[in-house]
């Protein structure tokens, strides 16, 4: 029997959580699915900083804080996520976990120090959640979380995804193929130049992925219930950020404000609409490769994807997209993160508290750990072993957009006549030399004025447009 504010509460024997956990996990029998590991370790780096902080300041015996620190490293080090067993669709300010954090440090505390479970020796508000509120630890734990998740999982992966566009871009550099507007034949370009705007486009997105960092790194804490830091030391949360700035590597610091920055979930959607960002880059980069990886015979066919899997259970031989696909149904995943975040950012907030945290909180860390694994996985299993075949070279050689250069020679009308004509026709672009050359001529027997060095100089760069390979 274990005992709390609201009166007595059978608990697990075999549990360090007490009476206020326990209700939390009756009263939301929702979905089975706890915070996740990212989540649970940011609570435990934190109330480990609080702990010696407190101790620093004076506020806390060095006996308890050197407990409460060695408990929470025990949460850090994921030996008590056991313990951790209330839904993510819970109290929307996130106070059940928060609870749940402190009576889980308080009962491990209180064993370290030899004393027994439950008889509070170290007690869950008054030592652990000592100059804290659940409504500035929980928002703080969310953002430390994704901020971490980003710099450890995120930027190495799309990292690894941009070296390997990269070095395609350089192997593919003189590999000349038609260039595509309006998914119409356009000037032609070369296949390490798309690939080159590819790497520039994680480049951006590693950009961006730091940018969310810095969003998340202000964090509220201290603030505790509404922003006013009511029963928390006035050096507190300066000397708390520096410490968490310490274990983390990250830019953590106090929030300037931190009125706003516990009433919304601003850093939040910032962060995620990131996410979003990258997730789109990679939506373009995927879905060119697959059409030009279509075919292998009645498709663009200029790309050969790797092959890593049969591709139908009725016909032999067929090979499918499916490392871009997988990408794909992730992105569309993000999305719907991102409409998660956005709802909870506009719906929850109730004055000074946002209280649909917990969800917004684990959405934005499942975006960020799907995307890191299926840009490494895009990366290893699609990008590596991309092969270009002779199909985007020889549908070059057939453009009539190579008219296009013909432009500031004979102008815009004559050239369009020669790539009608060759449309027309079908003849390949070898042919049209000759029509160059008998457009010229008419040209130049109508206007003798054109016969200047200069505009011979033009003629015969034009003519160069056209070799005969």
């Amino acid at each position: 029997m274990e005992k709390d504010s609201m009166g007595e509460m059978e608990v697990p024997a075999d549990a360090y959580y007490g009476a206020s956990t326990q209700r939390a996990v009756l009263n939301f029998p929702i979905s089975g699915q706890p915070f996740p590991r990212r989540f649970i370790r940011a609570l435990g780096v934190i109330k480990k900083a609080a702990a010696q902080t407190n101790r620093e300041l004076g506020l806390l015996a060095r006996r308890r804080a050197r407990a409460i620190t060695a408990a929470a490293q025990e949460v850090i080090d994921g030996k008590l996520d056991a313990q951790f067993p209330i839904d993510i669709y819970q109290t929307g300010s996130g106070t059940s976990t928060n609870t749940n954090a402190n009576e889980v440090i308080a009962n491990r505390a209180t064993e370290i120090l030899g004393r027994e479970r439950g008889s509070k020796v170290i007690h869950p508000n008054d030592h652990v959640n000592l100059c804290q509120s659940s409504n500035d630890v929980i928002p703080t734990a969310i953002q430390l979380s994704a901020a971490m998740a980003i710099d450890d999982e995120l930027i190495p992966a799309l990292d690894q995804l941009r070296k390997a566009l990269d070095a395609k871009s350089r192997e593919f550099w003189a590999i000349v193929k038609t260039g595509r507007t309006h998914l119409q034949d356009a000037t032609p370009i070369r296949l390490g130049q798309e690939f080159k705007g590819y790497a520039g486009q994680i480049e951006e997105s590693i950009r961006r992925a730091r940018g969310a960092i810095d969003e998340l790194s202000r964090i509220p804490l201290g603030g505790t219930a509404v922003g006013t830091g009511l029963n928390s030391h006035p050096q507190y949360a300066r000397s708390v950020a520096a410490r968490l700035a310490k274990a983390t590597g990250l830019p953590v610091k106090e929030t300037p404000n931190h009125f706003h920055a516990q009433a919304t979930l601003d850093a939040l959607v910032a962060a995620h609409g990131a996410l979003r960002t990258i997730a789109t880059s990679l939506w373009k980069i995927g879905s060119d490769i697959r059409l030009m990886g279509t075919g292998p015979i009645a498709g663009l066919g200029e790309l050969r994807l790797p092959e890593t899997q049969p591709g139908s259970s009725i016909m032999p031989g067929k090979v499918n997209p499916v490392i871009i696909e997988s990408m794909l149904m992730v992105i569309a995943r993000v999305y719907g993160n991102d409409v998660t975040v956005l709802v909870s950012a506009q719906s929850g907030s109730m004055f000074e508290l946002n209280v649909m945290m917990p969800v917004a909180g684990v959405a934005t860390l499942e975006s960020i750990t799907l995307l890191a694994a299926s840009a490494r996985n895009f990366s290893e299993r699609c990008i590596e072993g991309l092969l270009a075949t002779d199909r985007g070279p020889e549908l070059v050689e057939r453009s009539p957009m190579l008219a296009t250069a013909l432009n500031p020679v004979i102008g815009y009308d004559e050239a369009a006549k020669i790539a009608k004509e060759s449309i027309r026709t079908g003849r390949s672009d070898r042919n049209m030399r000759d029509n160059l050359r008998f457009s010229l001529i008419a040209r130049l027997r109508r206007d003798p004025a054109l016969i200047g060095a200069r505009r011979i100089s033009r003629v015969s760069r034009a003519g160069a447009l056209f070799p005969s390979r």
